[in-house]
């Protein structure tokens, strides 16, 4: 987090990071998850006449179990749940209703922490640091600079498979931001901007409305923007003494978390270390200092194998690399330990059933949509400013005739020539503020 005052981490976030437990590394089939937000997204399609069987196609949990604390979801199942959504609702603004109909009390203690949070900087902080008790389809990031603060959101590498499902969790989680926003510090919270990484679809979208700020698509990233100010107001619900109790909860919380996911967990964070050259099954027993007999044993137990975590994590980089990077298949292959490209492809369809260079392709035409935006303004903005233009050449081309009829004075060669667009101090002003919009900042434009 990067306060105002001072680019970076935050103090608020530097405590938490110094004191709490380290995040957990949760696969996408495991189930041990609360299943909040498959209960909200449940009701809604229930209320708009959607069967329940239909809503729970292809998800391990019945109606009567929805709602249950007792209750565990995977992440994998929850994606299928939105897929379902997808499928059965003609309404334009599900996931965002989805996402509003989620208040801070249907997260319990992680809520209640976000609560007793004494100032709004630490709760911002904390719901990003234990955002892994939540379920969460997406990552997220805080950030302040220059008065602004922002929330950056991406989807899970699984999500980049589906435009869709990338829209739709995009769009939810955006709801669930400022549904607790506006918990935390009161119904009046407005963003000033919402910004989305792909252009603007017909099926589905945000309520702008509703949110009461203006969209832009075909940005760099998903983010939510709003005025630092916000941040500066007193906490009324905080309390410091309750704050740290609650916090150390949260904690045992993550150690449930982190016990839940087993043997699988630690794995992870191993083949993690070094995804190029990755250990073997029998170096990571040795770390572990379990013999490879009983690691698989363990691994057996909770439905997983090696290869499959193995393939998981190289298929989530993988993803994140084809989305946010220009690096050719072979530079990924080597990067994530495969012989060649070709070995790098095949896999890749057996884990997504598409090739690299279908989700490649879609970002380079996401990416080409973003120029186009761009350009869009910059060619409004001179529409707009042409009258002013048109008046400035007008008034140098008389101001030439007069010099001329009067031969008072001679006429340099520089001032015979048409007015340059490019020192034209209303296009400079102008190409300065596509330059911010360009970086996701407010634009005026």
């Amino acid at each position: 987090m990067r306060d105002s005052r001072q680019p970076g981490k935050s103090s608020a976030l530097r405590s938490i990071s110094n004191n709490a437990k380290e995040r957990p590394i949760v696969g996408l089939s495991e189930r041990v998850y609360e299943s909040t937000k498959l209960a909200a997204l449940f009701d809604i399609l229930v209320d708009q006449g959607c069967p329940a069987g239909d809503i729970l196609r292809n998800v391990n949990l019945t109606g009567d179990e929805v709602h249950s604390p007792k209750s565990r979801i995977s992440l994998a199942e929850l994606m299928t749940a939105c897929e379902n959504a997808i499928r059965l609702s003609t309404d334009p603004h599900l996931p965002y209703r989805i996402g509003t109909s989620i208040h801070i009390s249907a997260y319990g203690m992680y809520g209640f922490a976000i609560l007793c949070c004494p100032d709004f900087r630490k709760a911002m902080a904390f719901a990003e640091f234990y955002h892994a008790l939540a379920a969460p389809l997406a990552a997220i990031e805080f950030t302040e600079e220059e008065g602004f603060a922002r929330w950056v959101i991406e989807p899970n590498a699984r999500a980049a498979v589906d435009p869709q499902i990338y829209r739709f969790i995009t769009e939810m989680q955006i709801g669930i931001h400022l549904s607790l926003m506006r918990d935390i510090m009161g119904a009046a919270f407005a963003p000033d901007q919402i910004s989305l990484a792909y252009p603007e679809a017909h099926d589905f979208g945000l309520p702008a409305d509703q949110i009461g700020c203006r969209i832009s698509f075909a940005s760099r990233t998903n983010q939510i923007m709003f005025r630092s100010a916000w941040l500066d107001q007193a906490a009324n619900l905080g309390n410091k003494t309750t704050y740290p109790a609650v916090v150390a909860l949260c904690d045992d919380l993550l150690d449930d978390l982190k016990s839940r996911i087993g043997i699988a967990g630690e794995i992870r964070a191993l083949l993690l270390r070094n995804i190029t050259n990755p250990p073997t099954l029998a170096a990571i027993a040795k770390l572990l200092e379990v013999s490879d007999r009983s690691l698989r044993r363990q691994l057996r137990e909770q439905g997983i194998s090696f290869r499959g975590l193995l393939d998981e994590l190289r298929m989530q980089i993988a993803l994140k690399y084809l989305r946010t990077t220009r690096l050719a298949n072979e530079d990924i292959a080597l990067a994530l330990g495969f012989s060649d490209a070709t070995n790098f492809r095949r896999a890749f369809r057996r884990w997504t059933n598409k090739s690299p260079s279908e989700i490649s392709q879609r970002m380079i035409t996401a990416r080409a949509a973003i120029r186009y935006s761009v350009m869009q303004r910059y060619s409004h903005a001179r529409r707009r400013l042409a009258p002013w233009s048109t008046r400035a050449r007008n008034n140098h081309v008389s101001g030439r005739s007069r010099v001329r009829s009067g031969g008072a004075a001679m006429v340099s060669r520089q001032g015979l020539r048409r007015p340059s667009l490019a020192i034209d101090p209303g296009i400079a002003f102008v190409r300065r503020r596509i330059d911010q919009v360009g970086e996701d900042r407010p634009a005026c434009l």
